[in-house]
């Protein structure tokens, strides 16, 4: 092939690359539309409309569905929500990082096993896994029965707040152990092992180089476990029994029982506006822990 010619297949090329780059991102362009930006759009707007007498919405534009976010009891769930899902958070990366840890450690066949026993959970259906813990956790359940065995119990746990965390930190502890055994993975031993050569002890291994050189797959599942957990509401209406009221459930709730289409979307837009932040802070963690270990 010539000089020539060459130069007119790459010049071919290049002009083929935008047209190409825009055709194919018209599927994604068309996914972003449908499912999040005009649910989006709708949600906003219904929250500065009026509820209609049976459901739906109706004129004129109202900002009274915004301020009533403001009233205690609405302020007391979304504080409980977020308590409630921050502590399901915490206890899944309590026993996250040393699942994530072990398996990491583990010889390349073990792992496979040990990370197909991890998601094995979701393989089954969320509501026989919610129903079990009832079995678990009732009054004549599995754990009272062992309990008694050793002269304790029983203990009340079914339909308390206890029973919620218990419920979303079993639901979403997956989704903590694989972005941190994802970061375990890519991080190099020789690290640890001049640590230790320099003197560090285990905690401070883990203090100084195992927990920030992990930081990234750390937040990535604290954001995975906080998000699904601040907005479910079938864990909260099985476990807790109607008694520990979550945002998912008052949001539900202002939709199919109360008609209130636009207070309901006002709840949804504070959700949405908190995750937003949650998602900057994030963000903003994961960049200074970039640069700390650049």
């Amino acid at each position: 092939m010539t000089l020539d010619s060459q130069h007119k297949a790459r010049r071919g090329a290049n002009s083929d690359g935008p047209l190409l780059r825009a055709v194919t991102s018209i599927p994604a362009l068309g996914y972003l539309l449908v499912f999040m930006a005009i649910p989006l759009l709708l949600i906003i707007s219904y929250a500065f409309l009026t509820a209609g007498r049976f459901g739906g919405v109706k004129p004129p534009l109202t900002f009274e569905n915004i301020t009533r976010l403001i009233q205690p009891i609405y302020r007391d769930v979304l504080f409980t929500s977020v308590l409630t899902a921050g502590a399901a958070t915490l206890l899944a990366f309590a026993l996250g990082f040393p699942a994530a840890l072990v398996i990491s450690r583990l010889t390349p066949r073990w792992q496979t096993i040990a990370l197909i026993a991890v998601v094995l959970p979701f393989w089954t259906n969320f509501l026989i896994r919610t129903y079990a813990w009832i079995v678990l956790l009732n009054r004549e359940g599995l754990i009272n029965h062992g309990l008694a065995l050793i002269g304790l119990g029983p203990i009340e746990v079914l339909y308390t707040r206890s029973a919620v965390i218990l419920g979303l930190f079993y639901a979403y502890l997956p989704l903590m152990v694989l972005p941190i055994y994802a970061s375990l993975q890519r991080l190099d031993p020789s690290l640890l092992e001049a640590a230790r050569n320099l003197g560090a002890g285990g905690w401070r291994r883990f203090r100084t180089v195992l927990l920030p050189l992990t930081m990234p797959g750390i937040l990535a599942g604290a954001l995975f476990v906080f998000i699904p957990s601040l907005g479910n509401f079938v864990i909260p209406e099985l476990l807790g029994g109607g008694k520990s009221q979550m945002i998912g459930n008052l949001i539900r709730d202002q939709f199919l029982k109360s008609r209130d289409w636009p207070f309901g979307s006002a709840l949804s837009l504070m959700v949405l506006a908190l995750l937003m932040v949650v998602l900057w802070a994030q963000a903003r963690a994961a960049r200074r822990t970039r640069e700390w270990a650049g």
